[in-house]
Formats: C-alpha cells, sequence, structure tokens
C-alpha cells in the first residue's frame, strides 16, 4: 500500500467514527501531496480491492447507502444553523475580555439536525478567563427564557497567556484544523501558528482566516473590563476558577450526563476551560486507532 492510499485511509477512518463519508475534494483537503491524478489512482485502487466504497460520488469504509443520505440531511441542516451560529457570534464578540472566537464541533464539519448545538471555541484574555466565562454563562441561562439556549454551547475556552493546545492528537488536530473563525482577526493567526504542531497529522490542511472586522466593545464591557483588570480582577478570577472547579467536580463525581449522553466533566485551569479529554475525545482517538488496526488486516489477509 503506496503513501497516497495510506493517507486516504486515514482521513476516512477518522470520519467513518461518526458514520461521515466524504467526497474527493474533503480527503485531498488534509494532505498537500494528494494532487488529482495521484489521488484517482490511490482512490480507484482502493474501491477495486474493495477496501473502501464509493456511494453516490462519497467515499466510505462502509458499504452502507443510508450514511449517504444522513449525511446529505446533516449538511442541510448545517446550512440552516450557521445563520443562527453567526448571529450567535456576533453577540458573544462583545463580551468582556473575549478576544477570539470560531464555530467548532460538528457544525465546523458542515455537519448538524435538529437536536444539535451551536458550539463555540474562545479565546480570552490573559488571566480573565474566569470572569469571561462567567459572564457569557450567566448570559447563557438566561437565553433558556428565550428558549436559544443551544445557539450558546460555549465549552472550550484558552487565553491568550496558553494559545498552545496540550493534547496533541488527531483528535485536537482535527478540531483546530477545522475551525470556522467568526471573530479575532488578530489573535486567531497567533492561536494558529502556536499549534502548528497540526501539520503533523494533516499538512495539507490550511487553517481558516478570518475575515469579519473586530467589533468595537460597548460601554457595559468596557466597563467590566476597566474595573476588573487591576488586583481585584486577579483575586476574582481566581476565585471563580475554583468555585466552578469544584462545582463540576460534584457533577463528576455524581455521575450526570448532557444531553448527549456524555458524562458531564470540565478540566479547570488558570488559562483554560475545556472538557475532560480522558472521555469524549479518548474514546474517538481510541476507536480510529482500532478502525486502522482493522483495516491493516483486511488488507495484509
Amino acid at each position: 500500500m503506496n503513501t497516497e492510499q495510506q493517507n486516504i485511509l486515514k482521513v476516512l477512518a477518522y470520519f467513518d467514527v461518526f458514520n461521515y463519508p466524504l467526497n474527493a475534494e474533503e480527503i485531498r483537503s488534509f494532505y498537500f501531496d494528494l494532487n488529482e491524478s495521484s489521488f484517482e489512482n490511490a482512490v480507484n485502487t482502493l474501491v477495486e480491492e474493495k477496501i473502501i466504497f464509493k456511494l453516490n460520488g462519497f467515499y466510505s469504509l462502509q458499504n452502507d447507502q443510508s450514511l449517504i443520505t444522513r449525511r446529505l440531511k446533516g449538511n442541510n441542516f448545517a446550512q440552516k444553523q450557521m445563520a443562527t451560529a453567526a448571529k450567535a457570534a456576533a453577540i458573544l464578540s462583545h463580551f468582556p475580555y473575549v478576544r477570539g472566537l470560531a464555530i467548532s464541533g460538528s457544525l465546523s464539519k458542515n455537519f448538524s439536525d435538529e437536536k444539535a448545538d451551536v458550539d463555540f471555541f474562545i479565546i480570552t484574555a490573559p488571566n480573565r478567563l474566569w470572569i469571561a466565562r462567567t459572564i457569557m454563562h450567566l448570559f447563557k441561562k438566561l437565553s433558556f427564557i428565550a428558549g436559544k439556549q443551544n445557539w450558546f454551547c460555549m465549552n472550550y475556552y484558552v487565553d491568550e497567556a496558553m494559545l498552545e493546545i496540550p493534547e496533541k492528537n488527531i483528535f485536537t488536530a482535527m478540531e483546530i484544523v477545522t475551525l470556522i473563525p467568526m471573530y479575532g482577526q488578530n489573535i486567531l493567526p497567533l492561536f494558529y501558528n502556536k499549534n502548528e504542531w497540526t501539520k503533523n497529522y494533516f499538512p495539507g490542511r490550511m487553517a481558516a482566516t478570518c475575515n469579519t472586522s473586530e467589533s468595537k466593545k460597548g460601554f457595559f464591557t468596557r466597563a467590566v473590563e476597566k474595573i476588573f483588570n487591576g488586583d481585584t480582577g486577579n483575586t476574582i478570577d481566581n476565585w471563580l476558577m475554583n468555585l466552578t472547579d469544584k462545582r463540576w467536580k460534584k457533577k463528576t463525581a455524581q455521575n450526570r450526563i448532557n444531553v448527549r449522553g456524555i458524562k458531564m466533566t470540565l478540566k479547570a485551569d488558570k488559562h483554560f476551560s475545556k472538557p475532560d479529554p480522558t472521555n469524549f475525545q479518548n474514546r474517538v482517538v481510541q476507536q480510529y486507532e482500532s478502525k486502522l488496526k482493522e483495516i491493516v488486516s483486511v488488507v495484509i489477509d
């Protein structure tokens, strides 16, 4: 099996974890050395040997037509939800200490459904992550009144002091290279530079640029930032971090799960707030590696 075929299988194996077939352009976008000619030769060989399957212009490890129907339906939902995401991003960009935000999760891969949230990756000013997060999550609680809570799933925060993501695996690499920037044309390029390790997984995937203009912060935001920029802000930010960490540890100990059936966990640090990678993230990586082993065994047999 040549390098081109291996690269095709790596991408398909990852998305197969989510039962998501890909078209040729999507596969090639992750590897710069997959030009059209070499791709066609490699993928045709894989199809002929029935290692992968071509279904209505899409490629998959599974010979299952229903996956195409599911994907197309999810793509249609995603196109509609992008308008909602743009509105939500415009609102969140005005909050205190928010310096950058991008759409993440399934929507950033052009897939959604009627139950899906709009997931956001958020960058805050240094040492003010927990003030920013607390204000934003208080706002989210108010959004329940209007039934808009699914617009604002803010599950991953970092601040400008820690832009490099420590979990360097295919899951986090995929999440980074598929982010859809919505705000932060100054900070997002720095974030991508700090995470160039993603090229070890997807050397041909170019990070999307943020073309939106920087929104002007309103009076409330400027006032909050002025009040909390000194030592008082440091104290309050630390207090909010410890308070949130304690509350989430209690949820985890009670084995509480979210609407997606995933155990509710949070890793809290001065410079980040994120789901515990030992749960969903590690599970995806393990499933991906298992699929690759299955493929190798099929090829050998």
